[in-house]
């Protein structure tokens, strides 16, 4: 018997599960490091695009838009491999950056870590 959950889990054809907004959350690693580089959150048309062109592109929430990483700065993200993970909620982009992954001027965007309530620069 065809069980949808199951297929979706542990089957082969992709069928992402997008939350109530029609996003789904995707982190983009370094293929070198594996450094954490940016998280950020694809539609269906994003994720369509990025597998269509092997660069990134998101939805970005804030400006209610398609965007393309790196469009305005050249820093695109050129996707090497995806990954989904188990129930299809979550991407993992392994990329190659051509630039720093955080709009400000750092390799990450995940560039201070918390010790208490204050951000220290790593």
């Amino acid at each position: 018997m065809y069980d949808p959950q199951e297929q979706r889990e542990q089957g082969q054809v992709l069928d992402p599960k997008y939350d109530a907004n029609g996003l789904i959350t995707a982190v983009a690693s370094h293929f070198q490091t594996g450094e954490l580089l940016m998280l950020a959150h694809m539609n269906a048309d994003a994720l369509a695009k990025t597998i269509a062109t092997g660069e990134a592109w998101f939805w970005s929430r804030s400006r209610g838009r398609l965007w393309k990483k790196g469009e305005s700065s050249g820093h695109v993200l050129r996707v090497r491999e995806m990954r989904i993970d188990c129930d299809q909620d979550a991407l993992w982009l392994i990329v190659d950056p051509a630039g720093p992954a955080c709009h400000t001027g750092e390799p990450s965007c995940f560039y201070r870590r918390l010790e208490g309530n204050a951000l220290v620069r790593v």
